[in-house]
């Protein structure tokens, strides 16, 4: 006798993928060229206070605000992790992310390493990828081509970067993100995400 087996394929659900790392590591960069390349990701705006740069477009690069409406923000409970960078202040706002994963999209969020892992305590089931350099001494390389800072704040960012390679147990995966390799970075990240699509027990992620 021949009986029919029906099995169920487990689901595959929109994912939350925070891409994160030590400050200089490229993830501006590493996003950048994701969105040349067209993946169907939603990639979060952030919100900020900081000035809007003559480049910069309104709700494309950044959601402008002013500290009265950021605090505003903060007041009504608007965004899902919030941070002061250099004087000013950063944010995620929870109703695009909300909506994004309601859509079927997979996710993108960048953010500094202390964010990533608050979004792991409001989101267990979120994919947390580490960006880093082959090494301590790239990084800090990395950071001294910049020429943007006054060597104070050089040290500080160096000192943070430090420290922030040491939170690399916090996350799921860690991707090197070699000079000149761009692509290569990106395509890792892509596999990383296509796979966990093909998890047996899916990730959920619930906000």
């Amino acid at each position: 006798m021949h009986h029919e087996h029906h099995f169920q394929l487990p689901r595959s659900y929109p994912l939350l993928i925070v891409i994160s790392g030590p400050s200089g590591v490229g993830k501006d960069t590493v996003i950048q060229r994701m969105k040349e390349r067209g993946f169907p990701f939603h990639f979060v705006v952030t919100a900020t206070t900081r000035p809007k740069r003559p480049d910069e477009v309104h709700e494309r690069d950044y959601i402008f605000v002013s500290k009265e409406e950021f605090a505003r923000m903060i007041e009504a409970d608007e965004l899902l992790e919030y941070a002061i960078v250099y004087g000013d202040y950063k944010g995620i706002p929870k109703s695009q992310v909300r909506q994004a994963l309601a859509s079927g999209k997979d996710v993108i969020l960048r953010i500094d390493v202390q964010g990533a892992e608050t979004i792991r305590k409001l989101a267990p089931e979120a994919l947390l990828i580490f960006l880093t350099t082959e090494s301590e001494e790239e990084l800090v390389r990395r950071l001294e081509r910049r020429k943007t800072e006054t060597p104070e704040e050089l040290k500080l960012r160096i000192a943070t970067a430090r420290k922030e390679l040491q939170r690399l147990q916090a996350f799921d995966y860690v991707v090197i993100n070699r000079e000149f390799q761009l692509d290569d970075t990106v395509n890792c990240i892509c596999a990383i995400i296509n796979a966990e699509h093909h998890r047996v027990k899916p990730r959920r992620v619930s906000l």
